[in-house]
């Protein structure tokens, strides 16, 4: 049968794949154009595997939450460039691994791969290889975070960074606004503030030990006394923990409050208890050259 321009261009539509590598499977499927299809994944499957060496730094940080805020996921996946990270399949890709990741649980990269994705009948790692195929990029899943319980979740607008958060609170506090917006701005104080640990109780002592130890030294190469020096050390601590504890950062929405008596003030509007159990701040591409 005869191969026509509209075969080409449904087959090019469908796939992604250049014209003529589209006519040229579809003459070798003998116009089939389920056949033709086969044949360009398995000729993309090669030059899906030489695409995967090259460098990804870009892409985008995302973190999404089930419809009753139960249950929450934030997920990095990265791209060679800016421009594919704000390509619709890439981020319809980067959706689907985060819901695949709340309904299954996997608990790793490797884990998610051999998944089957969400919505779909094919396998994370499948999509994956189609996905690098059709967008001409390198695409890697680098790493995700589920948390269950009562959740909140912010993305910076054009996916830069991405925080989840997670409370210890009965479920139906997700009901109240004045909880919402509180949960919501505090998942925005994670990704605006980037707190490195929940509170002072959360930093591991060798952390706490090194600090006090720079700063001690920088202050006694100052010639102050050793008792002076110590009120000296307190105080810079107490800085230390307001800048990297969340719990002890001023809150974002009002410098008159800390992170912490913010919470106090709604536990008390709400009358219920509320604690911040855990969270987790993803900045695409950071600590990748």
């Amino acid at each position: 049968m005869g191969i026509t321009a509209e075969d080409v261009k449904a087959l090019r539509e469908k796939t992604g794949c250049g014209i003529m590598d589209c006519k040229e499977a579809l003459v070798e499927a003998n116009g089939d154009a389920n056949i033709a299809v086969d044949i360009l994944r398995k000729k993309g499957l090669d030059a899906s595997l030489k695409k995967s060496s090259r460098v990804t730094v870009d892409g985008v940080a995302m973190a999404i939450t089930n419809e009753d805020q139960t249950v929450g996921v934030c997920i990095e996946v990265n791209s060679e460039t800016d421009f594919v990270a704000k390509n619709t399949q890439f981020l319809d890709f980067v959706n689907i691994c985060a819901k695949t990741v709340i309904d299954l649980k996997p608990e790793s990269v490797e884990e998610l791969l051999n998944c089957k994705a969400c919505g779909t009948s094919k396998e994370i790692g499948k999509l994956l290889e189609e996905k690098i195929l059709i967008i001409g990029e390198n695409i890697r899943i680098r790493r995700f975070e589920r948390f269950e319980g009562v959740v909140s979740s912010y993305i910076h607008i054009d996916g830069r960074v991405a925080s989840l958060v997670k409370f210890d609170a009965v479920p139906d506090v997700v009901s109240f606004s004045e909880f919402k917006n509180f949960s919501k701005d505090v998942a925005m104080q994670i990704a605006a503030a980037k707190p490195l640990f929940l509170n002072e109780e959360s930093i591991p002592s060798d952390v706490i030990e090194h600090e006090r130890k720079v700063l001690f030294e920088q202050i006694a190469s100052e010639g102050k006394p050793e008792n002076i020096i110590k009120k000296i050390v307190d105080g810079r601590m107490n800085k230390f923990f307001k800048e990297n504890c969340l719990l002890n950062q001023e809150f974002i929405k009002d410098s008159s409050f800390s992170v912490s008596s913010y919470l106090q003030k709604v536990e008390k509007e709400l009358n219920i208890q509320i604690s911040i159990e855990d969270f987790v701040r993803y900045e695409k591409g950071e600590k990748l050259d």
